[in-house]
């Protein structure tokens, strides 16, 4: 389906993979001498810079008035599993176009963590895709039209020897850490409905069933003996793919798919412990053509995976893989918030494009959409990896049997060999190098959406060995300056307009204090009331604003639930400049009628916190008490204790 979402996308500009000399040796360890620095390293969409580490910045105590994305290390979701693509038929197709040497430079600029972008996940093709350079598709155990093999005697992963698996082994050890999914597009032809690898279902038989399970489970262990461990698998891609255009795809319903999975469970335990099973592996949300190709009188399942997570086989699912083909990854959030006990890792996209098809166009708009909703969208909605689709591919966008032709990869082989580096390689890169497999996302206010508002996005994770990576983008084309606040210090910086930032530190001492969750909490206001609750929402990306000029008496008000302790309050009106009220009142209350004698005070900046001493009190009322041309906006209002 990826044609139909994110467009075409050209070949990029001539160039031979290269990482700057200063990343060569960079570790996440600073000295003590270091410790009060931030390293940074940053991508424009020009290509003037590409993860080019610039000098590094220094905290500072106290606040700054600029926009301040606040990092919040006692706050933390997700855990991450790593960042990559797939050495796909194709991949490997061309890489081994390379001479050895050019071959293992390209493969070191992909998984090395010190000379290259660490890739550390690997989605890989349970057989043929689109993305084949054989003249027919495969699977692993093909028998002659009418025949079958229920005991899977002609089962064999021979195809893979060749060139796959000695690519897979080689990142492996370039990067110990990395992980692999694998994913079929296809069960074999003789277990399906019309005999072909493209289209069709599963027939509807136990007996089949229970072959395709032990077919996935001789993969892993081939894999396996192969020397390539499998760390997940899903059982089907896009299974609501009804109609592959000429490459291996299966209609696979939630029923069905419950089937195989129940049978695979208990077999995938006893075989291979370590291997997590992933359902759906499809889009956030099902694509209208997918809708419209429903067989007449059946159930469209665009809940799919809710109903799989549902299902008795859930006992056996990890989590759900999510592509971005139709909808928006806030699915993923949804998702979470009704099985949070369960997983979600994003592990398919592909292709971009500018305003025009000129390669610097390509490489501005792929980079910022990525950047948006993949490097950023995906991990502030719980996904536990990020993966696009092919690792390399040729100035065609291939090689490739049906199926995309507006895909490209992470790396380009142009026509006179050499190699250039796609903007994926970069928002990879920007990821993989930085945030290790075992880190988990901590909290950082994000202004931007991925439908762009023109703001900065950000996420933060904590690495195993205690150091920080943020990511921050710039939504706008023109620069934005802003600071970063961790506790009592904070540094100040400024992006080009489109640029993405990595930020990396370890061993700062700060005092960070512990926020106060507002789940629950309900907000009223006296004017544009019908938005309040926008400011405790936990969501930058979200303002809650007077729409009209700032006067005297103007409040908003937080019923809390129940009386919490508490001792500070942020008022926080991120990107909206000059939005914050110039001097407030606050005031605490436990029956929302009797007031405490109010705090008062004045806002030079974008975040003001107020200090109100240790409090216990079920309602919070800010008032503004100057009058102002400015509205008066909060994107975010947080508490602490």
């Amino acid at each position: 389906m990826r044609t139909q979402a994110i467009g075409a996308a050209l070949a990029l500009a001539v160039g031979s993979v290269t990482v700057p000399a200063a990343e060569a040796h960079q570790s996440n360890a600073q000295s003590p001498a270091q410790a009060t620095q931030a390293r940074v390293w940053v991508t424009t969409p020009d290509r003037a810079e590409l993860l080019h580490e610039r000098a590094p910045v220094s905290f500072q105590p106290g606040a700054s008035d600029r926009t301040t994305i606040t990092v919040d290390p006692r706050t933390s979701y997700q855990s991450v599993d790593g960042f990559g693509a797939s050495i796909t038929d194709s991949s490997a197709n061309v890489l081994y176009r390379l001479s050895p040497a050019d071959r293992e430079k390209t493969v070191r600029s992909l998984f090395d963590p010190q000379q290259g972008i660490g890739v550390s996940f690997l989605r890989q093709p349970v057989g043929s895709s689109d993305f084949t350079a054989e003249a027919e598709h495969y699977t692993y155990d093909d028998v002659p039209a009418g025949q079958t093999d229920f005991g899977l005697k002609h089962f064999s992963i021979a195809h893979d020897q060749q060139q796959i698996l000695p690519l897979l082994r080689r990142a492996k050890q370039l990067n110990p850490a990395l992980k692999v999914m694998a994913t079929p597009w296809s069960p074999p032809a003789w277990m399906k409905t019309g005999d072909s690898l493209v289209g069709g279902r599963l027939k509807d038989d136990p007996a089949v069933y229970d072959a395709y399970a032990r077919y996935l489970v001789k993969f892993v262990q081939a894999y396996t003996k192969a020397g390539v461990p499998i760390d997940f698998l899903s059982i089907q891609n896009e299974p609501q793919n009804r109609k592959p255009s000429a490459y291996p795809g299966t209609d696979m319903p939630v029923r069905q798919a419950a089937a195989v999975i129940e049978r695979l469970g208990p077999l995938l335990r006893m075989a291979s412990p370590r291997t997590k099973i992933l359902g759906y592996d499809h889009n956030w949300t099902t694509h209208p053509g997918d809708i419209a190709s429903t067989p007449p009188g059946e159930d469209p399942e665009t809940d799919y995976p809710y109903k799989l997570l549902d299902s008795s086989a859930a006992r056996w699912i990890a989590g759900t893989a999510y592509h971005c083909y139709s909808g928006d990854a806030s699915a993923q959030t949804a998702l979470h918030k009704a099985f949070p006990t369960k997983g979600i890792w994003f592990t398919e996209c592909s292709g971009s494009h500018g305003p025009d098809d000129t390669p610097p166009q390509i490489f501005r708009g792929t980079l910022t959409w990525h950047a948006r909703n993949l490097m950023i969208g995906t991990t502030r909605n719980w996904a536990k990896s990020v993966v696009n689709w092919n690792i390399a591919l040729d100035s065609t966008g291939g090689p490739h049997l049906g199926g995309c032709d507006t895909c490209t990869g992470l790396v380009t082989l142009q026509p006179d060999g050499t190699v250039s580096t796609d903007a994926e390689y970069y928002t990879i890169g920007h990821l993989s190098k930085f945030v290790k497999t075992g880190a988990v996302r901590i909290g950082s206010t994000s202004y931007g959406t991925t439908g762009w508002n023109g703001q900065l996005m950000s996420v933060a994770f904590r690495n195993t060995d205690g150091s920080t990576a943020l990511v921050v983008h710039n939504e706008n084309d023109d620069p934005r300056s802003f600071a970063v606040a961790v506790g009592d210090k904070h540094f100040e910086y400024e992006l080009p307009g489109g640029a993405i930032a990595t930020f990396t530190w370890g061993g700062l001492s700060a005092h960070v204090p512990q926020p106060v969750s507002l789940e629950g909490a309900t907000a009223t206001a006296s004017v544009n009331g019908a938005e309040a609750g926008l400011a405790i929402d936990a969501d930058g990306s979200t303002v809650w604003q007077s729409k009209q000029a700032q006067a005297p008496g103007q409040w908003l008000q937080v019923d809390l639930g129940s009386a919490r302790h508490f001792r500070d309050l942020a008022l926080d009106s991120g990107g909206q400049i000059g939005d914050y009220a110039a001097t407030w009142q606050v005031a605490t209350s436990n029956d929302g009628m009797h007031w405490s004698t109010p705090v008062t005070g004045s806002s030079t900046g974008q975040v003001t916190t107020v200090e109100l001493g240790q409090t216990k009190a079920r309602y919070l009322r800010v008032t503004a008490t100057a009058t102002s041309d400015h509205w008066w906006s909060l994107a975010d209002l947080r508490l602490y204790r």
